[in-house]
């Protein structure tokens, strides 16, 4: 397995973890259809959330959440319409979220959640 896709497995597992812990439930996880995948998908009471996750071993190249562009929340938002109606769940109100994991030499890994992400 390649070190970039150990990294962003361990970035998944850590933004699950910090959803559970802030009350959401997760429905699935790596979710790929034709136009691409979503790393999460999750309940926030009522509220499907499709979140991206972006993790990084060092800033050098700046955020994760620096990596999600417009282009990719556009690309998020057409996702998560494909899940939701494909899930029995139309009409149900969507959210996009992105989650930066930024793991750092010493403690735990530093979390930023943003919520509704645009």
């Amino acid at each position: 397995m390649r070190v970039k896709d150990t990294i962003g497995i361990y970035g998944e597992q850590v933004a699950v973890e910090h959803l559970q812990q802030a009350g959401f439930v997760v429905l699935e996880r790596n979710w790929r259809c034709d136009i691409g995948e979503i790393d999460i998908v999750a309940l926030d009471g009522a509220t499907v959330v499709v979140c991206e996750v972006k993790t990084r071993s060092g800033l050098g190249f700046g955020s994760g959440l620096d990596a999600v562009t417009p282009q990719k929340l556009a690309r998020l938002y057409r996702l998560a319409l494909r899940w939701r109606d494909g899930s029995g769940r139309a009409g149900a109100e969507l959210r996009v979220d992105v989650i930066a994991v930024h793991r750092r030499p010493h403690g735990g890994p530093e979390i930023v959640h943003v919520r509704g992400a645009q």
